[in-house]
């Protein structure tokens, strides 16, 4: 067992596998509001967002939003938010997670175009933070607390 391995499993972290895409990007399978979906990690993303074309699938409830949201090569896109979701990811369990939401569409376009499959959403730094999170690039593993 790999130094970083063992020493998180003394500090209780679990252990999430992640999936290297042709984009060089890294994916997670999350489920929110017990639905499964394939999510890009995103440390620079502030937020975790939803395709707004995801809103059934997902169960989310949803308002207007004043926030504009921006990346990958777009700017000042209109949002929604849908809160006190849960999010699940192995074993680890959130019950009030805030969500933006918004056209992904740009963003799918790019990952097809590179051989890539569509996601549902983006898993951002919020959850990063909140879970402690520590990404193992070699082993291409996620550990959160």
């Amino acid at each position: 067992m790999s130094a970083l391995k063992s020493f998180l499993k003394k500090k209780n972290y679990i252990r999430i596998p992640l999936t290297l895409t042709a984009t060089d990007h890294f994916e997670i399978n999350a489920r929110i509001n017990n639905i499964k979906g394939r999510f890009i990690l995103d440390t620079g993303a502030s937020n975790t967002c939803i395709g707004i074309d995801r809103i059934d699938d997902f169960k989310l409830i949803s308002k207007e939003s004043k926030i504009k949201a921006a990346g990958a090569g777009a700017t000042n896109m209109e949002t929604l938010i849908s809160k006190k979701n849960t999010i699940e990811l192995g074993s680890w369990k959130f019950k009030k997670l805030k969500i933006v939401l918004f056209d992904l569409k740009h963003v799918n376009e790019a990952l097809i175009a590179h051989n890539a499959q569509p996601v549902d959403g983006i898993l951002g730094a919020d959850i990063l933070k909140k879970t402690k999170a520590i990404i193992d690039y070699n082993k291409k593993c996620l550990y959160i607390l």
